[in-house]
């Protein structure tokens, strides 16, 4: 596995990280658990070869990632780093900041977080919560008591706000140790402030490096940039987030041992773009817009929907069609997930909470109008 400095936190972050976020679940009863027979040996796997980061949240898999990664990372505890984050969204008063992290601590089993994020940062929800409530203070004081050991945010807003929540938390005396940004072959928005928060210290961790899964088809891009082998659209797309100077992981949400597999050569792999091909493949980046027609990463922020339309279930059907090309396939799974009763765009109350969750900001309900069309072959 290869490792890197990882901002001035004096961490050494392993490239790969591992994303808690789509561990294997099943149903049984109406409600959700996760497979731990699956799930652990898959995070066992990936620190066995040099994995050593791993991030969860509390809403991840049904509420259920925190405490599967504190089972299965306790034996380990002082060999990994773990992050998770707080819903600022959820906090009312000042005292809340402690209530989330006191509960994602008992959910972990561990005395305390290594990065502890202000999670999914918006300006809006930085100045009326954070800054208003005195939160980079809360969070000074629990890093002070040795509860967190780093203080971080995720970031869903346009980038020049990365800028103002740098700078001011910084001018409150809390400086951000790391960030958590989307950054990949399709969204390259945050390129210019993942450099700005580097020069700041800062360490960066890449989410969606393959676009939710979009990057996985075929290309001959690498040929003609290199002259090497053809590899994988999905493999050149961790080589290029990797090969950005200013990036420190590239996170990756796992949900099979197959997966972790894949990921831990690529991790671990010591043929990395040279400059001038981490450039030429950035304005390459055109001839891969055909996967960004519907660019749903999968990240299920907009779940539950209130009328349980499975949202990126469905998006990710229209991907077989629109990036693999397998419309009967695309139909065909479709047509079961009706079949077994799955509610659709006919179900919609219209209520837009979907809509005000994405991070992406796609017009989900037009796009679900339009996306039904085109699989029920109307």
């Amino acid at each position: 596995m290869n490792y890197r400095k990882f901002g001035n936190t004096g961490e050494m972050i392993s490239a790969l990280g591992f994303g808690c976020m789509r561990l294997p679940e099943y149903e049984k009863d109406e409600k959700w658990y996760i497979d731990e027979d699956k799930a652990i040996p898959m995070l066992h796997k990936a620190y066995e070869n040099g994995v050593n980061y791993f991030d969860t949240a509390p809403y991840y898999c049904h509420h259920n990632s925190e405490i599967t990664v504190g089972k299965a990372l306790k034996p380990i505890r002082e060999k990994v780093i773990i992050s998770t984050k707080m819903p600022a969204d959820t906090c009312k008063e000042t005292a809340d900041y402690r209530k989330r992290l006191e509960q994602s601590l008992r959910k972990l089993d561990t005395d305390y977080i290594d990065f502890y994020h202000f999670w999914g940062l918006s300006r809006e929800e930085y100045d009326n919560v954070v800054l208003r409530l005195n939160l980079l203070e809360e969070a000074k004081r629990a890093k002070e008591e040795g509860l967190i050991k780093h203080i971080s945010f995720s970031f869903h807003d346009k980038p020049e706000q990365i800028k103002y929540i740098i700078d001011t938390a910084e001018e409150r005396g809390v400086p951000m140790e790391t960030m958590l940004v989307q950054y990949n072959l399709l969204d390259r928005s945050n390129e210019e402030m993942i450099q700005y928060a580097a020069s700041k210290g800062l360490g960066v961790v890449a989410m969606g490096p393959v676009g939710g899964g979009r990057l996985a088809a075929p290309t001959d891009l690498y040929t003609k940039l290199t002259g090497k082998p053809s590899i994988s659209t999905y493999e050149l797309a961790f080589k290029f987030v990797l090969g950005n100077p200013y990036l420190s992981c590239a996170l990756s949400g796992m949900g099979t041992m197959d997966m972790v597999e894949k990921n831990l050569v690529i991790g671990s792999s010591k043929e990395s773009l040279t400059e001038d091909e981490w450039a030429k493949l950035g304005e390459s980046v055109e001839n891969l817009k055909k996967f960004s027609e519907l660019y749903c990463t999968g990240c299920a922020y907009c779940q539950p929907c209130p009328a349980g339309i499975d949202i990126p279930k469905i998006f990710n059907y229209y991907t077989y069609h629109n990036v693999y090309g397998l419309t009967e396939y695309a139909r065909n799974e479709m047509a079961n997930y009706i079949k077994k009763d799955g509610k659709t765009i006919s179900n919609c109350k219209d209520c837009g909470l979907c809509e005000n969750k994405c991070p992406q900001s796609l017009k989900i309900r037009d796009e679900l109008r339009r996306v039904e069309g085109i699989l029920s072959g109307v």
